[in-house]
């Protein structure tokens, strides 16, 4: 095993270039199983997740070529599995997403219940209900779904939830559906919306990806198609916190700002100067941070993703914030880490009070999920002396060398093995 360990107080100083989605990349691969052509995809971002996908595709029956970062082939013309295994799935949430395009190709899916960070219970149901709206025999068996349908047919379907993975899963079931499908309530995240334009390159007919109203005309088949991944709006969002947090001079390049603005808001609420343009967003940090309290919820509100992030800054901002998360349950784990630091936090039910102090101190410290790993890395940016960030196989899952990214804009900052091995 290996952890990553700062050496606090530099201020950050130069760009960095934002990564593809992890998000957006993980559903464009599943999508790949209704193509019957290959599909070329590039700025594949290298992550775990994405290797993660990558294999169980394979084990599907999809011939999988080429490199993250480059280009990413993936030809499903004779794919014919329909069964994703226990052991991929129970590694990552995103697996589910090839329930909807196996149930609309093959008529056919058995997917295990899925896995992935330990940050609330994120059920199913919204999936499940919403295909059986579609005309899908759903049975749970072993711990499988199991759905069937020798072809599915255009419905209405309110979601109850603005499920992100939910719509998108609907979404590619829909589009080789008989007939025509709505659904209502749907998430409107960005990555929604590159899903939708990735698949009418393909041949569907989807309106409104991205709002909450979306229509869908179902096709016969689907072909091949060339694209390049959307860059990651989270992991631009965690380089601009690092530039605030130790009062730096950041420039992420390669990003979509539009897709940051509340994000953007609470920093400059903080205390932070905001430059921008089409594809880049520079961030110049104050002395002293200030309060600001954050709300998340889907887009575009702030997003729960960034809610780790900007708790370990406002750990050390002046006065108190209050940071209320209305997504995940159990999304406030790194608390405890961060109070290792020096922070003084308390939670609160869903909310927890930040009253910020005039500094952390480095501390031995463990990651519990994706985000929480980032924010204790940023908290090591910002504080005195050494902190040792452990299980950061996390952090793998959805950041593309972040160490190494850091430690060109100044971040003393290394990875090596783990002693302790946890």
């Amino acid at each position: 095993m290996e952890r990553i360990v700062i050496r606090g107080g530099t201020r950050l100083r130069g760009a960095v270039a934002a990564s593809g989605a992890k998000n957006a990349a993980l559903p464009i691969m599943a999508a790949s199983l209704l193509a019957e052509g290959p599909c070329r995809l590039s700025n594949v971002p290298e992550l775990r997740d994405v290797r993660t996908m990558a294999t169980l595709l394979e084990s599907l029956g999809v011939r999988v070529a080429g490199g993250a970062g480059a280009q990413l082939v993936l030809d499903a013309s004779a794919a014919t599995g329909h069964r994703a295994a226990y052991d991929l799935v129970r590694t990552m949430r995103a697996s589910v997403l090839v329930l909807g395009p196996l149930l609309a190709r093959f008529g056919e899916a058995q997917v295990s219940l899925p896995g992935g960070c330990a940050i609330g219970a994120r059920p199913i149901n919204l999936h499940l209900k919403g295909l059986d709206k579609l005309g899908a025999e759903i049975t749970i068996d072993e711990g499988y779904v199991c759905a069937r349908s020798r072809r599915l047919r255009g419905a209405r379907i309110y979601l109850d939830l603005p499920s992100v993975t939910g719509t998108m899963n609907l979404m590619m079931a829909a589009s080789l559906a008989r007939g025509i499908t709505l659904i209502e309530n749907a998430a409107c995240e960005p990555e929604v919306a590159e899903l939708g334009a990735v698949l009418n390159d393909m041949g569907a007919c989807i309106e409104g990806a991205g709002t909450d109203h979306i229509r869908i005309e179902g096709v016969q088949w689907l072909g091949a198609v060339d694209h390049s991944v959307m860059p990651d709006r989270i992991e631009t969002g965690t380089f601009l916190v690092a530039g605030a947090i130790t009062g730096g001079d950041v420039t992420v390049r390669g990003c979509r700002p539009a897709h940051l603005e509340a994000v953007i808001e609470k920093l400059i609420e903080a205390g932070a100067e905001i430059q921008m343009d089409a594809d880049a967003v520079r961030i110049l940090g104050s002395d002293r941070v200030r309060a600001a309290d954050v709300k998340t919820g889907g887009y575009p509100a702030f997003a729960t993703d960034m809610q780790a992030q900007f708790m370990a800054l406002m750990a050390i901002a002046e006065g108190t914030s209050v940071m209320a998360e209305t997504i995940f349950e159990n999304r406030f784990m790194h608390v405890a880490e961060l109070r290792r630091m020096g922070a003084d936090i308390r939670v609160q039910g869903n909310s927890a009070v930040v009253r910020g102090v005039k500094r952390l101190s480095g501390a031995p410290v463990m990651a519990t999920d994706l985000r929480a790993s980032a924010s204790l890395i940023l908290g090591g940016l910002a504080a005195e002396g050494r902190t040792t960030v452990s299980r950061i196989y996390h952090i793998d899952r959805g950041y593309e060398q972040i160490e190494k990214k850091l430690s060109a804009l100044g971040a003393q900052i290394w990875r090596e093995k783990d002693p302790g091995g946890v």
